[in-house]
This record gives C-alpha cells, structure tokens and sequence, in this order.
C-alpha cells in the first residue's frame, strides 16, 4: 500500500484536496495539519476526493470529523467525494455519512453558496 500523498487543487469555487494511499495512525497527522492548514486559510469550502485512498483507519475517520467540526465552526463546508464501494461502505456503517455529505464526483457538489460554477 502506498503512503499517503495530498494533492492540493481548486475546482469551481471549491479547495480539493485529493487523498492517494492510506489514512491511517501513521498518516492521519498529515491529513489532519493539511486539512487545518486549508480550513484555517481564506478557504472555507473544502472537498476531500477520496477515491485514491486504499485504506482508511478510525484516526482517518476522526479527522474527517474534525474537519467538519471546523468547518462548521467557520461557516464553511467540507464535502466528501468517493465513488470507491468499499470506502463508502465503511462511511455508511460508521454513519459518517448521516453527517456529512458525500458524493460520488466533484461535478455533483456543485458550486458553493454564493457563487456560480
């Protein structure tokens, strides 16, 4: 499995960070100060694309939710991107995704509040 690598772009009003390899304890600390970085940022709309991602623990689960505590906190938003079945598996049995929305591409969020994509 490879290590985590976050790719950072922009995409119709939205921050896309895009997760390759694993989430995980020896990862989530990268996710976590990447993620707080951008949030803490002007940025406040967030996309995670998590189609890359091959493994993911419940300390990459925490972080998820912290990143949406955060973004809550700044009145901003943070939408998950997965089109991957077994990833979504596990949002939907942690029920992550009762909590924040998911989709299954960058196209299907659309642009944020307030601005035309």
């Amino acid at each position: 499995m490879e290590p985590l690598r976050i790719d950072r772009g922009e995409d119709t009003g939205w921050v896309v960070l895009t997760l390759v390899g694993v989430v995980d304890v020896a990862t989530a600390a990268q996710l976590r100060q990447d993620l707080t970085e951008v949030q803490t940022g002007p940025d406040r709309y967030v996309a995670l694309d998590l189609d890359g991602v091959e493994f993911m623990d419940s300390f990459g689960l925490g972080v998820l939710v912290g990143g949406l505590k955060r973004a809550a906190a700044q009145d901003g938003d943070l939408v998950l991107i997965c089109s991957r079945s077994r990833l979504r598996q596990l949002l939907d049995l942690t029920r992550l995704t009762e909590i924040i929305r998911v989709e299954a591409s960058l196209s299907a969020i659309g642009p944020p509040p307030g601005r035309v994509g």
